[in-house]
């Protein structure tokens, strides 16, 4: 396991879960889509304001997902080398993807707007992932990129549907012994 760098988006992103009042109950009540709200309206002008946009939203979208996949029992893995190419999140993990790709979500947060880094990216990941549509995005701002995408955004914020599609995709895949959100 690499050592995590410090990032002061991460900091600040776990430091106001830690301090806030209405994300435990939220977590307990299973109203990710909630949390994901609270955060965005409460710390994405502040987190947007240190760095480049992309940059910031890829690493408050990476933090929060790891953190809701965690609280909703989801088995994944994140930020793996796996044959070369690296991969955001894995749900439920590359063992999976080995043996049977249709159950393996690969969640991709590229950080860019630009289309082309975005199309490389994705590139990449299909030579892993044969099952196209199991390559989902986090973007910055809406971008036609073919594939199921999650924006993270103040207006037009999809992303709080995120961790109700992953359960989704999940239970449907059957690798969630847990089931705990019931869809």
């Amino acid at each position: 396991m690499q050592e995590e760098e410090a990032n002061p988006i991460k900091d600040y992103l776990f430091e106001y879960i830690e301090n806030s009042k209405t994300i435990p109950p939220l977590i307990v009540e299973k109203k990710f889509d909630a949390v994901i709200e609270d955060i965005t309206s409460n710390c994405y002008d502040k987190v947007v304001s240190m760095g480049e946009k992309e940059e910031a939203v890829g690493v408050l979208a990476t933090g929060l997902l790891h953190y809701l996949l965690t609280n909703a029992l989801i088995t994944s893995q994140r930020k793996i080398d796996y044959a070369g190419v690296d991969i955001d999140i894995v749900v439920p993990d590359t063992k999976t993807l080995e043996k049977d790709a249709k159950k393996t979500l690969l969640v991709c947060i590229p950080k860019s707007k630009d289309i082309n880094i975005i199309n490389e990216r994705i590139a990449r990941l299909e030579k892993i992932q044969p099952e196209k549509e199991n390559i989902w995005l986090v973007l910055s701002e809406n971008i036609q990129v073919g594939k199921k995408s999650f924006v993270l955004s103040k207006e037009n914020n999809s992303f709080s549907k995120i961790i109700f599609e992953i359960a989704k995709f999940s239970n449907v895949g059957g690798s969630n012994k847990f089931k705990i959100l019931r869809i």
